[in-house]
């Protein structure tokens, strides 16, 4: 065994960088956490976030990465180890902004920024870009990536892996909840009451703020690129006709396990949401309440399927860009009525670091051997150790 895992591991308490890049691909969240311990009863204290955006030219080549007939093979591998560039000052100036140096930091846990996912194709694969071997060697410090890509190698969806890190940060023995995440795309962990790891239910239930985001850029000729503060959606009128087409769409009431993307719901599927907007003479500021009443009613139709004929849900914690959405936040809690619908912040978790966070914890339980896995979340046939360990 090399002498840094053991060094790492026989330490009582780690200091772990988490580095996440979601489907929106607006930026790096960096968070430095310290761990005490490993497996299901670790603790976390968060020390030091911030987000890093991408650069306008990173941002364009995503862009053209997203859609391959606009990217070469040499653009992959170039963004590849660009984006592995970000990752590591990243992680160096999160760590500086919290007063310590690189040798004071153990590991770093990097999602990376997925550019495809691909779980019910033929070969059933997953890219995730920024190259960990990279970010490893530019800090010096053990690295852990490519989370998603054991779990699908035994036949798991490759996600959603932050339920694991929600048991670990979330459980309550009297409390049900369900904590959900609105990022890019829309997923929903539940807790059962005093239940075990194999009582979680997990999944994405379809778009967050990605299709409101498209909207958004596409009216404002890219002016505006999200509804700042759900204000467009607060004016307009959700336009019944076009949200009962939206909610056709196939992955809404398809069955977990299940994970979803750009590829579903991505500027194809906003396009096509617009031409439809066109014919049926419908205003920008309908179009985003619209949007937005899709993500609302996609989120509360797979709890209403797959969660609540089981299960009486104590509590929804949202967590995600989706909590800024002033507009969005009341569209939910006038769906999901009694049940309090709230930020996570309220009870201590902070919201934009907490995907962060959870794979400075995903890395912490690499490195100890331990599953990060949840194979009833995932479809997986057994729990595996994730990840790929960088020296």
């Amino acid at each position: 065994m090399s002498v840094k895992f053991v060094n790492i591991t026989n330490k009582d308490k780690r200091k772990v960088v988490g580095l996440m890049s979601g489907t929106s691909a607006d930026g790096i969240d960096a968070a430095l956490v310290e761990i005490r311990g490993n497996g299901v009863d670790t603790k976390v204290n968060l020390l030091e976030f911030e987000t890093y955006p991408y650069p306008d030219q990173v941002s364009e080549s995503l862009n053209a990465v997203f859609a391959p007939s606009d990217c070469s093979t040499e653009d992959i591998c170039e963004i590849n180890f660009l984006l592995g560039r970000l990752f590591a000052h990243a992680a160096l100036d999160v760590i500086k902004k919290a007063g310590l140096e690189a040798d004071d930091v153990d590991l770093i846990g990097s999602h990376g920024q997925t550019v495809c996912h691909l779980p019910d194709a033929v070969v059933p694969s997953t890219l995730q870009l920024g190259e960990p071997g990279v970010i490893a060697n530019l800090t010096g410090i053990v690295t852990v990536g490519d989370f998603r890509v054991a779990d699908m190698a035994v036949g798991g969806q490759g996600a959603p892996l932050v339920p694991y890190v929600d048991y670990i940060l979330l459980r309550d023995d009297n409390v049900t909840r369900a904590i959900q995440n609105i990022g890019g795309i829309s997923n929903v962990t539940l807790l059962p009451a005093g239940g075990g790891i194999d009582d979680i239910i997990g999944f994405d239930t379809g778009p967050g703020n990605m299709v409101i985001d498209g909207v958004m850029g596409v009216i404002t000729e890219g002016k505006d690129l999200f509804d700042k503060d759900g204000q467009r959606a607060g004016k307009g009128k959700v336009n019944q006709s076009l949200l009962g087409e939206m909610l056709k769409h196939p992955f809404i009431c398809s069955h977990p396990p299940k994970t979803t993307g750009r590829e579903e719901f991505g500027f194809d599927f906003t396009r096509q949401i617009i031409f439809k907007t066109v014919s049926l003479g419908i205003s920008d500021d309908d179009l985003v309440a619209t949007v937005t009443a899709f993500t609302v009613e996609s989120i509360y139709i797979n709890y209403k399927e797959f969660i609540m004929p089981e299960h009486e849900v104590s509590e929804i914690l949202v967590c995600g860009g989706g909590l800024k959405n002033v507009t969005l936040m009341k569209m939910l809690q006038d769906r999901f009525g009694s049940i309090p619908v709230v930020s996570i912040e309220k009870i201590g978790i902070s919201s934009d670091a907490k995907e962060a966070m959870a794979f400075a914890v995903l890395a912490n339980e690499t490195i100890f051997g331990n599953p990060g896995n949840v194979p009833g979340v995932t479809g997986a046939k057994r729990p595996v150790v994730l990840g790929k360990i960088c020296l």
